[in-house]
């Protein structure tokens, strides 16, 4: 029976102690790896005052700590730091799409069984599907499902769309058993107390300071190197950085500033960062319906002189990797998407330039301040809520960047609210936000260009919060979304890129990775520069994928 009782922290914390989940600061002391030693995975969320087990709801404990996924599975392992890379078939061992991505037929993986010892089966993967179809709170992907059906050991999933942009989407769905979800009244408020899952782990203790997860000895995927799992938050992102640099966690997803000094360097032989620069940006979205961002010369002269370089230094600190093409792709995840166009066209400070595209659009200068055509000196406004940091330090270096075009740029913190609520309207000339991610560029591009998320300024937009209407950058996106011809599809992505170089619609200006960090004192075959095989993040469907890869050190 788990235990749940407010005893087990003091139990836990001496577990971390002895199992040699903690290590002292001294190199020499940590070298040897120990053999069965358990894994730390840490967050930095404070208590975890509740226990949920719900693989659907955000803010359960077993998706904010990230235990979901070594409980669940995903169908397949869709790697989102190398979007070329082949699909590694999981939960279902065959995944084959129609030709229009509208349907794809899913194998139930043989062997597989629910860690309460049922067999798991297709019914299981069409249960689930059926599951988000009848429950609309449960699609928070908009899948759109239609159609669900089962023969034999195939189950066949059908959408109102097609699914070519949401593959990762799809395959990443976190299965759950028929048998205990079919009697649940409310999918979206069931606690799941004992969780039932095909994943390598289950849950053997619950409490606000840790949750620990067993290894199951009759997993379909083999043997798993690692005994025991603690997922841990701690107080704050300084208390989890320290916990990393001492060695009392073993692996997390969190920024950390400084982090040559403050983490790798604290023992450089085994403490590793990795930032999996995916296909997901952060940009400034400029209002392109208002002066002075509504005329394509400003916003190119603008884009001229952002200092990328700089951004991803200063602003993130030198922890991430910094955004060089042209075409906003972060690399090297975006390279085979790419256009031939622009394969060797990078960003580059360019003030001259600038200024020469300002004055054929007829720019002139009063002293160093920059008069529009109408006789009006340029002046705008950027803004990001107080207290994102890195945001308000991007913004400010993006002013420092305008005022070598004589443009006085303010900064601005508002509290978030009412920050979130101009952004949606439209009540802002510049802001610093992010784009989604995926397995292709779509999302990139549709969140800062596509028409299907115009609406009238005043009322909430989705993404394209700067209103940027361009008809043929639509149709080339809803054509690189539905198309089952390759040829086609590479056309209208090359389509979308020349739009988005040609008229900047927003500016890229540094990349958005997956990060992570963890050691390797005691366990080798994590993921990293050399192996991109998936991101580091335990938070993701693919940490249980790394699971099953580590090996003992030494």
């Amino acid at each position: 029976m788990r235990l749940t009782s407010s005893l087990v922290a003091v139990g836990l914390a001496a577990a971390l102690v002895l199992t040699g989940c903690s290590s002292s600061n001294s190199t020499e002391e940590s070298a040897a790896p120990e053999a069965g030693a358990a894994l730390t995975i840490a967050k930095p969320d404070g208590p975890i005052t509740t226990e949920g087990n719900n693989p659907w709801v955000g803010d359960s404990s077993a998706l904010k700590l990230g235990y979901a996924n070594a409980i669940f599975e995903p169908l397949g392992i869709v790697n989102l730091a190398d979007p070329s890379a082949d699909v590694v078939p999981w939960l279902a061992e065959e995944i084959t799409w129609s030709d229009d991505y509208t349907s794809v037929q899913l194998k139930a993986r043989a062997g597989a069984t629910w860690n309460d010892g049922e067999e798991f089966t297709a019914d299981d993967i069409a249960f689930t599907f059926q599951l988000i179809k009848d429950t609309p709170a449960l699609d928070t992907k908009a899948l759109g499902i239609t159609d669900v059906s089962v023969d034999g050991d195939v189950a066949t999933i059908a959408f109102a769309n097609p699914m070519f942009i949401k593959q990762d989407k799809v395959l990443h769905t976190l299965i759950v058993p028929e048998h205990i979800w079919k009697d649940v009244d409310d999918p979206t408020t069931f606690v799941n107390e004992d969780p039932v899952g095909t994943g390598p782990y289950v849950l053997s203790k619950f409490d606000t300071q840790a949750v620990e997860l067993t290894a199951r000895d009759d997993y379909w995927g083999g043997e798993l190197a690692v005994p025991t799992l603690y997922y841990v938050s701690y107080a704050d992102n300084t208390a989890l950085t320290t916990a990393l640099a001492n060695g009392e966690a073993d692996w997390a997803q969190a920024f950390i500033p400084n982090v040559q000094s403050a983490y790798i360097d604290k023992d450089a032989e085994h403490n590793v960062y990795w930032a999996a620069a995916g296909l997901a940006i952060d940009t400034m979205f400029v209002n392109t319906t208002e002066k002075p961002f509504d005329d394509v010369a400003f916003r190119t002269a603008v884009n001229m002189v952002i200092d990328r370089a700089k951004h991803a230094e200063i602003a993130r600190e030198g922890g991430v990797p910094e955004l060089t093409s042209v075409t906003g792709l972060p690399t090297p995840a975006g390279d085979a998407f790419i256009s031939d166009e622009y394969a060797s066209q990078s960003y580059a400070v360019d003030v001259d330039g600038a200024k020469a595209v300002l004055e054929e659009a007829g720019y002139t200068w009063d002293g160093d301040t920059l008069v529009d055509p109408d006789g009006e000196k340029v002046t705008f406004t950027l803004s990001v809520p107080q207290g994102w940091n890195d945001y308000v330090t991007g913004i400010s270096l993006i002013s420092d960047s305008v005022k070598q075009l004589g443009v006085e740029a303010a900064v601005d913190t508002p509290d978030a609210d009412s920050w979130w609520a101009a952004k949606g309207e439209g009540d802002f000339q510049a802001i610093l936000h992010w784009t989604d991610g995926g397995a292709t560029p779509y999302d990139l591009y549709s969140d800062q260009m596509d028409g299907r998320f115009l609406t009238p300024l005043g009322e909430a937009a989705d993404f394209n919060f700067g209103r940027f209407d361009s008809p043929e950058a639509t149709e080339a996106l809803a054509t690189y979304a539905s198309t089952t011809d390759d040829a086609v599809r590479a056309e209208a992505l090359a389509t979308v890129q020349k739009i988005f170089v040609d008229e900047v619609p927003a500016m890229p200006i540094g990349t958005r990775p997956s990060i992570a960090e963890y050691n390797t004192r005691n366990y080798v075959g994590w993921p990293g520069e050399d192996d991109p095989y998936v991101p580091a993040d335990p938070t993701q469907p693919t940490a249980v994928y790394i699971l099953t890869k580590l090996q003992p050190a030494g």
